[in-house]
């Protein structure tokens, strides 16, 4: 929500990662695309998993296939739910 012409409300990061990949997909409203934009240029962490995402979606993209290490899927999902409580 715009308070007023200047000013953009705050998003949070857990907002920015459930909507990340409509953004990416433009898919979000302008109203949304703002506040996103205005949320990245403050907060690395969620630079990072944009520019993460963004990195997966190309390498999904170009179709190669590559083997992970054992064990990457557990330490991955450990991972994002430890992300996802900050």
């Amino acid at each position: 929500m715009v308070t007023n012409r200047d000013r953009v409300v705050v998003i949070n990061c857990r907002h920015v990662w459930q909507e990340i990949s409509n953004y990416l997909d433009n898919a979000v409203d302008a109203e949304l695309r703002t506040r996103m934009e205005a949320h990245f240029k403050t907060c690395n962490h969620c630079t990072a998993v944009l520019d993460g995402t963004r990195n997966v979606i190309q390498l999904v993209g170009d179709e190669r296939v590559f083997d992970v290490p054992q064990g990457f899927g557990n330490r991955l999902k450990q991972r994002l739910q430890g992300s996802a409580g900050a």
